[in-house]
């Protein structure tokens, strides 16, 4: 898609996130797709969505589809997470609430450190699953993973999530001790939204003829 080319859909693709961090990282990542790009912020209330799903594509596409249908606007969800080998694969879906329904950041980071004391093998993987919906039909998936190690301690303090606790190799840091753009090369999230880049005229043209057989 030529970086210079404005208004690609009439209407506007919705982030299905209020998280400050994924919208700050999805508006650089998608800033040159040529499409008006909006969050759950930008919106009035509305029901909050259950992500009971087994997996992150589950979660991804149910957040997905609820967003479209309720706002009548196609919708980008992702559904993302840590999985420590050593711990079976937790927090996995469950990342977000691991300590917790409402935890914090830092609450979550500290019970995966607790749980990890000790534990020498600290492969971890981050997985991002990105799925794009409209109000009704099928929905489009990417994903992305990035493998690294987690930390003895907190290190960094720039990113959000497990970022202070995830260290990537080839860079030597953790991701919190990176900036967007280097995180962004890397990533998880990153490595989904290229995915997506490197199709996007093709989603273009999938949203346009789904968009045209739905009302508005």
């Amino acid at each position: 898609m030529n970086p210079g080319k404005k208004n690609a859909l009439d209407r506007p693709l919705v982030l299905a996130t209020r998280n400050e961090g994924k919208i700050s990282e999805f508006r650089r990542l998608v800033a040159d797709f040529g499409v008006e790009i909006k969050s759950l912020k930008d919106f009035g209330p509305i029901p909050v969505v259950e992500e009971d799903g087994d997996t992150f594509e589950d979660n991804a596409v149910i957040k997905a589809r609820f967003t479209a249908k309720i706002l009548g606007l196609p919708a980008l969800a992702d559904d993302s997470g840590l999985m420590v080998e050593a711990l079976g694969g937790s927090p996995g879906v469950r990342s977000a609430r691991y300590a917790g329904e409402k935890a914090t950041d830092e609450e979550n980071n500290l019970k995966l450190l607790k749980a990890m004391e000790g534990i020498e093998k600290r492969d971890a993987t981050f997985l991002c699953v990105i799925a794009i919906a409209v109000p009704r039909g099928p929905a489009l998936i990417y994903e992305g993973r990035c493998d690294g190690y987690i930390t003895t301690a907190l290190t960094g303090n720039g990113g959000f999530g497990y970022d202070p606790l995830f260290y990537y190799p080839p860079a030597k840091k953790t991701f919190a001790q990176m900036t967007p753009e280097q995180k962004n090369r890397v990533s998880h999230r990153g490595k989904a939204m290229g995915e997506l880049r490197s199709e996007f005229d093709k989603v273009l043209i999938w949203l346009k003829q789904r968009l045209a057989e739905e009302p508005f």
